[in-house]
């Protein structure tokens, strides 16, 4: 039987290409914003994708550790143009962010003593905190639309904050509430009109993202395995050839080493997982010292690309400050790049291997339920992010105590540091209140930064 030639792509490659790029420039502001941008470019300007498909590669993405918003643009570079997609879309969403990352972490190692370099850093931090704030209240404005999943999301933050509670534990908890939750009442956890498995959803039809080969892709044991192979070769082959030729000692392969777990266990997006990459790289590594963290995350806000990039300056500064006989730059650079290769790369597998799944189960009624219920505790996750860095960011000194075994978290008042509060109330009226913009009101918070340390500690 002669086998059915394939069918041309949707939308033409280089057409894609295009898009991709300029999704790529304009992904600024975290993954709330960047996931904004791709839903104005694909869903509104060019409907390429419907709102219910983008939802529920959104929901999916979600659900898996990593950055969330670069692995929705491989998921829909997928859907468009297959594999060859998928690629150009992830790889894109990260080059821009990964250069400028690594020239400003060589600025940052090199001339931060100096009073300009330091003071940008002063008046970044406060924006920074509002800046996470303000993605709370953007995600959850889109995610929370009931008292239950408002329910799901409060037990989230109460569970991370106070207990301590491990992210994938409180993803899982969320999935079964939300599959709980759609089977008792459906109406309060269905992310889109259910339709029959293969049906073409209602207002999708007209759309090119009807007609891709991608979803078509029948998922299979053989198919899986081909995948899983390749993918994991590619991850963990160029951290045997490190160790192999550094030893499993050095600071590039321990930083290899830790961001290839951090990648398989770090659930909930870039928000939900800096403040245990920060602890640590601080306490555990000493690949950073107390407060660097925030710095690294103001440089990521300020440059394109996932806010996850902050991982791309933790490993160059290890590297910078431990490299075991290497040249410091080129110890800060290797480490950049391995820190950014096993970061990124599981991305493409948890894609590549899952989406064929997902596209078939996507009348599923109970699995957009499990999805919709963690996309809600998501956000509580994301608040205990935002509590944490403005302790950090206005405390000088914040102690940890654990009555009757509940994490509290007590600031010292007595080191409240006024300027700092100063910025982020500015902050926080530039974006809540003026509705200035994130790039605006950093820019604004780094000058009046700079010009208080140089009048006061110079």
């Amino acid at each position: 039987m002669k086998r059915e030639a394939p069918q041309p792509d949707p939308v033409p490659f280089r057409e894609a290409l295009k898009v991709w790029i300029a999704v790529a420039l304009q992904s600024f502001g975290g993954p709330a914003g960047q996931i904004a941008v791709m839903h104005r470019i694909l869903v509104e300007e060019k409907r390429w994708v419907s709102e219910s498909r983008f939802l529920h590669a959104l929901n999916y993405c979600m659900l898996l550790p990593g950055p969330e918003a670069q692995q929705l643009a491989i998921y829909i570079g997928w859907l468009l143009n297959r594999t060859p997609g998928g690629l150009a879309a992830g790889i894109l969403f990260v080059l821009p962010g990964a250069v400028a990352i690594l020239a400003l972490s060589i600025l940052y190692a090199g001339y931060r003593d100096i009073a300009f370099v330091s003071g940008l850093f002063f008046g970044l931090k406060p924006a920074v905190m509002a800046v996470v704030v303000e993605a709370v209240v953007r995600i959850g404005r889109r995610a929370l639309k009931n008292r239950a999943l408002v329910g799901i999301a409060a037990l989230a933050f109460v569970s991370i904050f106070f207990f301590e509670v491990p992210f994938p534990v409180i993803v899982a908890g969320a999935g079964l509430l939300g599959w709980l939750g759609g089977r008792l009442v459906p109406e309060a956890f269905s992310a889109a009109p259910a339709h029959a498995p293969g049906a073409v959803p209602a207002g999708e039809g007209d759309l090119p993202i009807a007609d891709s080969q991608a979803h078509r892709v029948r998922p299979s044991l053989a198919r899986s395995l081909k995948v899983a192979a390749i993918g994991l070769t590619l991850w963990i082959g160029p951290l045997l050839l490190l160790r192999a030729f550094l030893g499993p000692e050095h600071t590039i392969v321990q930083e290899g080493i830790f961001f290839s777990k951090a990648a398989v266990v770090t659930f909930g997006g870039a928000y939900a997982v800096l403040a245990y990459i920060g602890q640590q790289a601080v306490e555990t590594y000493g690949w950073l010292a107390p407060g660097e963290m925030l710095d690294g995350l103001g440089l990521a806000e300020t440059t394109p690309g996932p806010l996850i990039m902050v991982v791309q300056f933790v490993g160059f500064l290890g590297a910078w400050r431990h490299p075991g006989g290497l040249d410091p730059l080129a110890a800060g650079i290797l480490g950049s790049a391995v820190t950014t290769w096993v970061t990124f790369v599981p991305c493409f597998l948890w894609i590549f291997l899952g989406a064929p799944y997902i596209e078939a189960l996507r009348g599923n009624r109970a699995l957009s339920s499990a999805l919709t219920g963690i996309t809600a505790a998501v956000v509580g996750v994301i608040f205990n992010l935002a509590v944490w860095f403005a302790l950090h960011t206005l405390f000088g000194r914040v102690d940890e105590i654990h009555p009757a075994g509940v994490r509290l978290l007590v600031p010292d008042w007595e080191t409240l540091d006024p300027a700092a509060l100063v910025l982020a109330i500015f902050a926080f009226l530039a974006l809540f209140r003026w509705k200035i913009g994130m790039l605006k009101t950093l820019a604004a918070s780094a000058l009046a930064g700079l010009a208080w340390w140089l009048t006061t500690r110079t």
